[in-house]
């Protein structure tokens, strides 16, 4: 799935927009998602100058987006989702520009409007971040 294709499903947008292709992808079940990192994203600018490192925090929304695009080629189209909670995160190495990010994404539960997801992110097949997150599916505000 391009880029473009993302974008029809999700409403992020540049700079917020942090998946870059779907490689992999079976509806209800699980997603490869993949991050190219650049040194032109806005937000090494502050973090940090002289040694740019990806915030953890985006890396936790790049995941989540890519578990947004599965859910959403689940069955959810025209709604919205939106982080519940965030476990378990660990930071292995930083991520830094020129790195490929592959985030591998699975649901571990759905019960009704809830989905709970586990996530991990490899840099040249090493680990680099993982969490479980929580999403909440509700029905698009215009």
């Amino acid at each position: 799935m391009t880029v473009n294709e993302i974008m029809k499903l999700l409403p992020h947008r540049y700079p917020f927009l942090l998946v870059d292709k779907i490689v992999d992808l079976k509806p209800g079940e699980s997603a490869l998602g993949v991050k190219n990192v650049t040194i032109n994203e806005p937000f090494f600018q502050g973090h940090f100058p002289g040694q740019p490192i990806m915030p953890g925090v985006l890396v936790i929304e790049a995941m989540a987006q890519v578990a947004g695009v599965m859910a959403f080629r689940s069955g959810i189209e025209g709604k919205s989702v939106y982080f519940m909670s965030i476990d378990n995160a660990k930071f292995r190495r930083p991520i830094v520009p020129g790195d490929q990010i592959m985030m591998e994404i699975k649901v571990l539960k759905q019960r009704g409007n809830v989905w709970k997801f586990s996530g991990t992110a490899t840099v040249d097949g090493k680990l680099v971040a993982e969490t479980e997150f929580t999403a909440m599916v509700t029905d698009r505000e215009i």
